[in-house]
């Protein structure tokens, strides 16, 4: 693991820097401790490049945020290592220092043990890398930022030393490492000598990879082994994500359906074979959300709370929201809502399409979002036509987004592929009835009101397919025709509210997946 040109590997705890800072010789001529609290059955590190409510771009910061609490009532201790970006930094309530770098790919870094928002945290202290104006991954003009496969290497990198146990006297039993950013983690860990933590890789969305210039290895100091198909070469460059998929113990995605989509040439994005040859080392399991954050009984952002048995207080919120955004204030209007980004994978060039057909049953529309600025200019011209109809609110809004879920009759998911997704799941919990496309997490968490769920009373959405103009139009009208019923509505929305979507389940699937790890590392050793 030794590191060559502007990396330093993590050192050996016979390096005095990998002492934890604060070290007192004189402590041990100091009478003995009190006995330490037992120790969680499970110790995990969770590798994240965003986590709620610190710095988010998507649904990988929630669930980063969202799973180690959940994780608890299973047994499992989490902290969460992410890098110290200035918004990080910021919102640190208390920093310990337990690591030096003398060189973190090209300058001095600190691994800090930190707490903020409820998340225990380990921080990549490192302000060459991450103390930039900007997000996480793109410059204030939107780019990516060209040091991005250095910036993340030094993730890998910190989370390698914590792992290895040179980073204080807190070491895991497993790194869970989420997405593309975290794939050097799991290929230093992998062709680390001698005992190692067991690692899990989670895929959020497989679009994104992380492919970089072959000569980056000689940067990140991997073995020349590691250079092969079965290390992190892929397709003559080096794959962030591959290296995560191919070395990591087990690999998990976000929802069943999902998993089996990427394992076809259809949906892979030429990492299907990857992933085939995972066998059941490779399997989905589905994302909840914070219900906590999310509840509409007792949500400080929506100024109407209701629940199943109090829904007409939801009518509220809808006047609320037509207010603020300047549509008119009918109550019997049919109100979609749209929280997304607006890119060609969230089907939403879909709906500008059909935007002239939607006007045409007499609904309204409210879009909160940003992207693609012909999808957006499309919006906004409609909006243009019918201001008193429609809506565009560009960026994000996060108070606005739950005025959205609370105050929306249906919620438009119209993806093309979607590998869980959270959005649908806040409409359910909120009793906006999602319509949604027969893909990915979208097919695990709505049950389409077909005539047979419908007589059944199970209902809890709208889905449709194939993924087309004319698909979503077609289920648009389903949607407007189920609307004049509003006793079926209200069953469908009852049925909504009433849905699991919490982390629960996900979260025992995950501590089982985690001892199930663990345990075959051991034996391997």
């Amino acid at each position: 693991m030794a590191a060559t040109g502007a990396a330093t590997a993590p050192q050996s705890p016979a390096d005095p820097i990998s002492e934890p800072a604060g070290g007192d010789i004189a402590a041990a001529t100091e009478p003995p401790a009190a006995p330490a609290e037992p120790r969680p059955a499970l110790r995990a590190l969770s590798v994240t490049s965003e986590v709620y409510p610190l710095v988010k771009t998507g649904g990988l910061a929630d669930v980063a945020g969202a799973l180690p609490k959940a994780l608890a009532d299973h047994g499992v201790e989490t902290v969460t290592l992410v890098p110290g970006y200035p918004r990080v930094m910021a919102a640190l309530e208390a920093a310990e220092p337990v690591h030096f770098f003398a060189d973190l790919f090209g300058g001095p870094a600190r691994l800090l043990r930190a707490s903020a928002a409820g998340l225990d945290l380990l921080i990549v202290d490192a302000p060459h890398l991450y103390d930039r104006p900007g997000g996480p991954y793109l410059d204030p003009n939107g780019q990516d930022f060209a040091d991005n496969p250095i910036r993340f290497a030094a993730l890998g990198a910190a989370a390698a030393a914590v792992g290895l146990g040179y980073a204080g006297s807190w070491q895991p039993d497993l790194v869970h490492g989420h997405d593309w950013q975290s794939g050097p983690a799991i290929a230093y860990l992998a062709y680390a000598e001698g005992p190692r933590p067991a690692t899990v890789a989670t895929v959020h969305n497989l679009a994104f990879q992380g492919q970089f210039a072959l000569s980056l290895v000689g940067v990140l100091g991997l073995p020349p082994r590691a250079l092969s198909v079965e290390g992190v070469e892929y397709f003559g460059s080096v794959g962030y994500l591959k290296a995560a998929l191919r070395l990591a113990d087990r690999v998990t995605t976000v929802s069943p359906s999902y998993a089996r989509e990427i394992r076809t040439p259809e949906g892979g994005m030429g990492l299907d074979g990857v992933l085939r040859a995972r066998g059941a080392a490779f399997s989905g399991i589905l994302n909840g959300i914070d219900t906590g954050i999310w509840n509409p009984q007792a949500d400080p952002l929506v100024p109407h709370p209701f629940g199943p048995d109090s829904l007409a207080e939801r009518q509220g919120n809808k006047a609320a929201l037509q207010r603020s955004l300047g549509l008119d204030e009918h109550r019997d209007a049919l109100l979609f809502g749209v929280v997304s980004r607006l890119t060609w994978q969230k089907g939403l060039d879909l709906l500008v399409d059909r935007l002239d057909a939607l006007m045409m049953t007499g609904a309204q529309l409210v879009v909160l979002g940003d992207g693609d600025a012909a999808i957006a200019e499309g919006l906004r011209g409609i909006a243009a036509q019918h201001p008193n109809r429609v809506a565009l609110a560009t960026g994000y809004d996060e108070g606005l987004a739950h005025l959205i879920q609370a105050g929306a009759d249906a919620l438009l998911v119209p993806s093309r592929f979607e590998p869980c997704g959270l959005t649908q799941l806040c409409a359910l919990r909120y009793g906006a009835l999602p319509v949604v496309s027969r893909v990915g997490g979208l097919n695990d968490t709505v049950i389409d009101a077909n005539p047979v769920a419908l007589a059944a009373g199970v209902a809890t959405g709208f889905q449709f397919g194939p993924v087309s103009a004319l698909g979503l139009e077609a289920v648009l009208h389903r949607v407007v025709e189920l609307w004049r019923d509003r006793p079926a509505w209200r069953r469908m929305q009852e049925n909504a509210m009433r849905t699991d979507v919490s982390w629960d389940r996900a979260a025992a699937a995950y501590a089982a997946l985690y001892r199930q790890a663990v345990a075959e590392r051991a034996v391997g050793e």
